[in-house]
């Protein structure tokens, strides 16, 4: 990890779960972070219980992104204040739970599309175009785009008739994998040294769960920790850059899935 040392890093969703994990596993392994999120107070209330030194090296951003202009104001600011961005954790995704075929569901599913899918486009598209013009300045400028996904891109996951329907989230998770691939084939097409890796976790202990499905697997299946999933995300990155790491699943040990 010590080449990218005082690099720029953007996580999306960093106000909870994973990307909050992933906020201060960067920002200890001495990154410079950009928390995107709508809970901007939530990212500040992290950095104010950082050490001083890597306090400094937290900015909280406010951005929904579902909204692009959001995501594009975002992308300016880290340009402008911080030189530009050479990390992005695309993380931020949400749940819905009414069923795919019930009545009245139009804005659940919409929702869903629009955070897990076209928030990330706006958050590639920018992060990639960041890292492609620090290349052109600086042709030795490596930069890597991680993808957080889920074992729900690979399976769709039968609940069962006890909990409620995932309803579109697993086919926006295969979209995901399937985007991945698009990007590292883009990115070869420019000729850059721009990396995209996905991390497909199982369950993880985390609010995106929704209160149903967690009243029902906690007390009876074993879950990962957020920070399991950092943990994965800066071995992926720290992996010499000359290595294409497609894909890492992990689940917890136990998992019935």
């Amino acid at each position: 990890m010590q080449r990218w040392r005082n690099k720029v890093a953007v996580v999306s969703g960093a106000s909870a779960g994973i990307g909050a994990a992933c906020a201060r596993a960067l920002v200890g392994a001495g990154l410079v972070v950009v928390g995107l999120a709508r809970r901007q107070e939530r990212i500040e209330e992290m950095r104010a219980k950082l050490p001083p030194a890597e306090q400094r090296r937290l900015h909280a951003r406010h951005c929904d992104i579902t909204r692009e202009s959001e995501v594009l104001a975002a992308f300016d600011w880290t340009q402008r204040e911080l030189g530009g961005v050479h990390v992005l954790v695309n993380n931020a995704g949400i749940i819905a739970t009414a069923e795919l075929s019930g009545e009245g569901n139009t804005q659940a599913v919409r929702d869903t599309i629009e955070t897990n899918l076209m928030g990330s486009v706006y958050c590639i598209r920018e992060a990639f175009q960041a890292m492609r013009r620090q290349e052109q300045q600086q042709p030795a400028a490596e930069g890597h785009v991680i993808i957080v996904n889920s074992v729900a891109g690979q399976q769709v996951p039968n609940l069962g008739p006890q909990l409620p329907s995932l309803n579109v989230y697993p086919a926006s998770k295969f979209a995901l994998r399937a985007m991945q691939e698009i990007y590292r084939q883009e990115f070869q097409r420019h000729q850059t040294h721009v990396r995209v890796s996905t991390i497909s976790p199982g369950i993880v202990d985390t609010d995106i769960l929704p209160e149903q499905i967690q009243g029902v697997i906690k007390p009876h299946m074993p879950m990962l920790r957020s920070e399991d999933v950092a943990d994965a995300i800066l071995w992926t990155i720290g992996t010499p850059s000359n290595v294409q790491v497609q894909n890492i699943t992990i689940k917890p040990q136990g998992e019935k899935f």
